[in-house]
C-alpha cells in the first residue's frame, strides 16, 4: 500500500522557524527593560507637563545623579593599584632553614 504524494513542494521552513523563534525570544527578553525605561521617561514627562515645578526638581535630581556618577568614576580611575610582590625564581637547591635529614625523612 503506497501513500499518495502531496502536490505541494517542500520548503525549508527550518531556518525561517528558527529565526522567528530567535526574534520572539529577543522580544520577550528585551521587552521588560525597554518598557521600564520608556515608561520612566513617559511618567516623568507626564508629571512635568501637569506640574511644572516638579520638572525642575527632576532636572536638578538628574543633574546631581550624573555629577555623582562621573565623580565616582573619576575617583576610582585615579586610585593606584597595590605594588606587585616579587616572588623570585624557584630554586632546585636546599630550602633555607631545613636540614638534609628532614628532607629524606630520617
Amino acid at each position: 500500500m503506497t501513500t499518495p504524494s502531496s502536490s505541494r513542494p517542500t520548503r525549508p521552513w527550518g531556518p525561517l522557524g528558527a529565526g522567528a523563534a530567535a526574534l520572539a525570544g529577543c522580544a520577550v527578553c528585551c521587552a521588560g527593560p525597554l518598557l521600564a525605561v520608556l515608561g520612566g521617561i513617559g511618567v516623568t514627562s507626564a508629571v512635568g507637563a501637569l506640574w511644572m515645578p516638579v520638572l525642575a526638581v527632576l532636572a536638578v535630581a538628574a543633574g546631581l545623579g550624573v555629577f555623582m556618577v562621573r565623580r565616582r568614576r573619576r575617583k576610582a580611575a585615579c586610585r593606584t593599584a597595590p605594588a606587585l610582590t616579587d616572588l623570585g625564581m624557584p630554586t632546585l637547591g636546599p630550602v633555607p632553614g631545613r636540614s638534609e635529614g628532614a628532607k629524606s625523612g630520617r
